[in-house]
């Protein structure tokens, strides 16, 4: 590579982290009320972004500086591609691999599971893009192409550019999407199916929120470039005007088989679905002198995954509830050795997949990894039938039903207070703020749940009575699970006001609790029998929050499980050195700070002497605190028209001393 190719390709790498900069920065501040970085900060990175956007001529679909407007149609157009695109001759032997290669060199990459899309640039812009379709002729989907995650909008060339690419989802946005879909039959199968109806949407707003990304394989046609004969080469170029490429290496018949194995190794860590290998000549000239087949074009070969089957005795069939009240039954079988990992679970999705395979324990089945990833089941030998369905979920005990979903059967728990279905509740309570456990996500929790190790909050501080089963949990190993306790017990030592939010009662966040407990002098006993009239006169609790917060502990239920947990933690009283000096005022802080390690600091400073931080100026706001008081920010222009003092943090410091 060049000096100069490596410039640009630097360039670009930074171009793409302001964007992703940027773009985090202007979601905390306009839609959570909270900035992670100055203006004056953000104003610096958006004039480099814009310079580097001049520079390489390039321009991202997300990128701040441009805005693409979203739109809805009816449907969506057909368009005859000017040439077949033929599918690829496979093969699940890799001597068939170097037989293709003869002497010649190729690039050897990711087969990706997703849409395989056309796009066309002319004057340097996105001029359209058509899905693949079925080879002859694909949908026109120009509009959602334009709000793909990394698709750029403007590139450096300027005259026709045709390429080929594959729209993809990764496995985290696609586990992300299915989560959020109630119905068990509306969940996606596979990245691939969501990807294929995220890109011919009719509104492409809803493709935006499908984090679709694209990853060029092919250039098509690109007039007056030198190439040197090399499709290194043009993949190269493709980088240089800002596309992402698909993953691949150099091969020759001597390195194919170690290069396959490499990406075998790799495909575990591999965010992309994919579900084979390409083989593509480096030698342009000589691969189009070899012309196709009816079906295959000469040039190029695909490698699919040898699917590694073993044979298993299914033991059990554990039913998993979820948020949503879906109960999942998993197939639990004596463990097998997998593409290099041991495998003994496997999920089933739903009882009419049970009912398809006359799913039954004790049954010799055969197990596989898909895409050599995610563990299913391919056969049932024999088919003993499906029997012993739950008739109360093994979570909470409520009654269980099976409904009909479309075309799925599925089970659900009946119960709207099932521990399963609370599972916000549960991640609030281990957050930073509340109990600060480290370790318990909200996918983790939903497993413990699941498993039923906990039913209420006190039960997580008995985890430890499961440390064998954690421990045999994919994901957990010994390390995880030790680390997992340890912060457990570590969290045990807390406050009143971080107990008292952990619990999630509406209305009552970690600054409302805390000036609940001070009224109080931090007794547990004092603080949760306090009455709605008692509660409505400490400064900043209204009649609302009192509301919510004397009819919480009301709830018998509520208030047992808040004994619980007294008896599992040791509290501490905050340090309360500092007068309430600063109740009855509103803060907002904006920019960066010098005397203290950060924002968070501050607002501590300011609730610690009851005063309340938002995020937002408003004819409420006390003071804003700007180190930059002559900055022409958004917060100071509001500042200045509604009369509210600026404060730098010197100005914030004396004025603590003065009224200390």
């Amino acid at each position: 590579m060049t000096n100069t190719q490596g410039s640009i390709e630097e360039k670009t790498k930074r171009m793409k982290e302001l964007v992703d900069l940027l773009n985090q920065a202007g979601r905390a501040y306009y839609q959570e009320a909270r900035e992670i970085m100055s203006n004056y900060e953000y104003d610096r990175l958006y004039d480099e972004l814009l310079s580097l956007e001049k520079e390489l001529h390039t321009t991202l679909a997300s990128s701040p500086t441009v805005h693409v407007g979203y739109e809805v149609v009816s449907e969506l157009p057909k368009e005859r591609h000017e040439r077949p695109m033929l599918s690829l001759d496979k093969t699940k032997e890799v001597s068939r691999l170097k037989e293709f290669l003869g002497d010649q060199k190729a690039l050897l990459s990711w087969k990706m599971d997703g849409l395989t899309i056309v796009l066309t640039y002319r004057d340097g812009e996105l001029f359209k893009a058509v899905t693949r379709g079925n080879g002859e002729i694909g949908e026109v989907v120009t509009n959602n192409a334009r709000v793909f995650k990394n698709v750029p909008l403007k590139i450096p060339y300027e005259g026709e550019l045709v390429l080929r690419g594959e729209a993809v989802i990764r496995y985290d946005d696609f586990e992300r999407i299915n989560e959020e879909i109630e119905d068990v039959d509306a969940k996606y199968k596979n990245p691939r199916n969501l990807c294929s109806g995220s890109v011919r949407q009719l509104n492409n707003e809803i493709t935006a929120k499908r984090n679709v990304r694209f990853y060029a394989f092919s250039l098509v046609r690109a007039e007056d470039v030198d190439f040197e004969n090399s499709r290194r080469r043009q993949m190269e170029w493709l980088r240089e005007q800002g596309f992402e490429t698909v993953e691949y290496h150099m091969v020759t018949a001597d390195t194919i088989e170690e290069e396959v194995a490499w990406f075998a190794d790799h495909i575990q860590e591999n965010e992309v679905p994919s579900d084979g290998l390409v083989l593509l000549y480096d030698d342009i000239a000589y691969g189009q002198s070899l012309g196709s087949t009816a079906k295959f074009p000469r040039d190029s070969f695909a490698f699919k995954w040898a699917d590694e089957i073993r044979e298993t005795t299914l033991r059990e069939i554990e039913w998993s509830p979820s948020r949503t009240g879906l109960i999942n039954p998993v197939a639990i079988f004596d463990p097998v050795e997998l593409e290099g990992t041991t495998v003994s679970r496997a999920s089933v999705h739903n009882i009419s997949i049970m009912e398809e395979l006359e799913l039954g324990v004790g049954d010799q089945i055969q197990v596989y990894k898909a895409n050599m990833i995610i563990p299913q089941i391919a056969e049932n030998l024999t088919r003993s039938g499906v029997r012993d369905i739950p008739q109360h979920c093994p979570v909470c005990g409520g009654t269980t039903e099976i409904r009909q979903i479309l075309n799925a059967k599925a089970l659900y728990c009946t119960n709207p207070r099932c521990q399963a279905k609370q599972i916000k509740a549960f991640t609030l309570f281990v957050s930073r703020d509340a109990m600060n456990i480290d370790g318990l996500s909200e996918a983790t929790l939903e497993k413990f749940i699941g498993r039923g190790f906990i039913h209420e909050f006190a039960d997580i501080y008995h985890l430890a009575d499961h440390q064998k089963e954690i421990c045999e949990m994919e994901g957990f190993g010994e390390k995880s699970c030790q680390n997992l306790l340890e912060s457990i017990e570590v969290s045990r030592d807390t406050t009143l006001p971080r107990l008292l939010y952990a619990l999630g009662i509406e209305n009552v966040g970690a600054a409302t609790a805390k000036l609940i407990c001070r009224e109080f002098d931090e007794d547990p006993q004092k603080t949760v029998l306090a009455d709605r009239e008692e509660l409505s006169r400490i400064p900043g609790i209204g009649d609302v929050i009192a509301g919510t917060f004397t009819e919480y502990f009301q709830d018998e239920k509520k208030k047992a499980e808040y004994e619980k947990l007294l008896k599992e933690v040791r509290l501490h009283k905050e340090q309360q050195r500092e007068q309430q000096n600063l109740a009855g005022m509103t803060f907002v802080i904006t920019g960066s700070v010098h005397h203290f390690k950060n924002r968070n600091e501050v607002k501590e400073e300011i609730e610690k002497r009851g005063g309340k931080v938002t995020g937002s100026v408003t004819s409420k706001t006390t003071y804003l605190i700007n180190n930059d008081t002559e900055s022409t920010s958004s917060k100071n222009r509001k500042a200045k028209e509604l009369g509210i003092p600026i404060l730098s943090e010197e100005d914030f410091l004396t004025m603590l001393k003065n009224e200390g």
